[in-house]
């Protein structure tokens, strides 16, 4: 019996995951549709067709402090252990939004939830197991700033990611981040902090998971068709998130390819962290 959970899963890609997995896992599984209304998560599991895996719905909102942390003890209680976790909660931003008001909830849901979300399923991982981050390939040092690599390049803790965090977030905050050089786009930032924090629990554990066959890696879905992308982007000819889901499941459900231990990944292929950088 697999056990598969993924946040921020009433709309979009996450319900697409969901359903996703449900159909390719077998009826004895059960994937976890998880958010932070309880009316929405009903409301996405009822929406789903028949077949494949029981889906279960769950109210987890990542960006409470504890909830990580007591959401997997539950998993832990009832299953013992945890196959796959996709991490896709995410805050939307539009253009009109401004960064000073919004990046204290952003960066609660987007990064601290992230490494919340790291903290409490990793020690779940049964073998074999998949914990992925859904994040971007705005996620590495060539969208920031040379005089800024050092805040990200090589962390070897999850807490010294979420300094970096705050230390941006206050930046933003107070108004002084783009005469420190960081990017307008508030995305880029959060992005390349989120695969940070892969790359820093992967130091870790990468002899120990590759050992136990684990995967842990972020993940690039791609530009999706979506009307939170639509405000930035022409998404009309973009996948659906539907179609988009199809190579993120493949990642959680296929072989494990040792090289995207640790790394971003989109589309199967490793995107190199920074420029001229190795892929580890």
């Amino acid at each position: 019996m697999k056990i598969a959970v993924v946040t921020g899963a009433t709309q979009g890609l996450g319900l697409a995951l969901v359903e996703s997995l449900a159909q390719r896992m077998n009826p004895e599984d059960t994937v976890y549709l998880t958010g932070r209304d309880s009316t929405r998560v009903q409301q996405a599991v009822e929406t789903l067709p028949a077949g494949g895996a029981r889906v279960r719905g769950e109210v987890f909102d990542v960006a409470v402090p504890d909830a990580a942390a007591r959401f997997a003890e539950l998993l832990r209680e009832r299953h013992g252990g945890v196959d796959i976790v996709f991490n896709n909660a995410v805050m939307r931003v539009g253009p009109d939004d401004d960064p000073r008001a919004i990046v204290d909830e952003y960066t609660q849901v987007n990064n601290f939830g992230t490494t919340r979300v790291l903290r409490a399923f990793a020690p779940l991982l049964r073998d074999d197991a998949r914990l992925i981050v859904v994040a971007s390939s705005l996620g590495t040092l060539h969208h920031l700033a040379p005089v800024l690599h050092s805040r990200f390049a090589e962390l070897s803790s999850l807490d010294a990611v979420d300094e970096q965090v705050a230390a941006w977030r206050d930046a933003v905050r107070d108004g002084s981040a783009r005469a420190g050089a960081w990017p307008g786009f508030v995305n880029i930032p959060s992005k390349i902090a989120q695969v940070a924090a892969v790359r820093a629990l992967a130091s870790a554990r990468r002899a120990e998971d590759r050992r136990r066959g684990i995967l842990l890696a972020a993940v690039c879905p791609g530009m999706i068709n979506t009307p939170t992308s639509g405000l930035w982007w022409d998404v009309s000819t973009a996948p659906s998130p539907a179609q988009a889901a199809v190579p993120l499941a493949d990642l959680a459900l296929g072989p494990v390819d040792p090289a995207h231990y640790g790394e971003l990944v989109r589309f199967g292929k490793v995107l190199p962290w920074s420029v001229g950088g190795a892929v580890r």
